[in-house]
């Protein structure tokens, strides 16, 4: 558990970093995802329970339940990474239109002039 725990936090770290140093917009964004799913799969670690049973329906008193809550967020988080990182792909798409590059660097020089 403690090694699927890092690995998750190594993944955000990871995006993270990719956000920080990558200079091409397409791998910023796609930096931006891989961190998502680290925090995503991280969650799901911390929040994860051995239960198969819903725990409104039974009347058995113990903490092996599948709790629907976490469950709710988790979905939540993936549907809306989706957009963005779909409203984003469409941005740098229009982007690249209008300008010849997609490079960090010489976006910011050329909306500094």
């Amino acid at each position: 558990m403690i090694f699927a725990e890092g690995c998750a936090l190594a993944t955000v770290l990871l995006g993270f970093l990719g956000i920080i140093f990558k200079k091409n917009l397409i791998l910023k964004i796609l930096a931006m995802d891989i961190m998502s799913v680290g925090v995503i799969v991280y969650y799901t670690l911390k929040a994860s329970r051995n239960g198969f049973l819903i725990p409104v329906l039974t009347n058995l008193k113990t903490d092996s339940y599948a709790d629907p809550v976490p469950q709710a967020v988790i979905l939540t988080a993936i549907v809306i990474g989706f957009s963005i990182q779909a409203l984003l792909l469409v941005s740098a798409m229009k982007f690249s239109q209008d300008h010849p590059t997609l490079d960090y660097d010489d976006i910011e020089k050329e909306l500094l002039k």
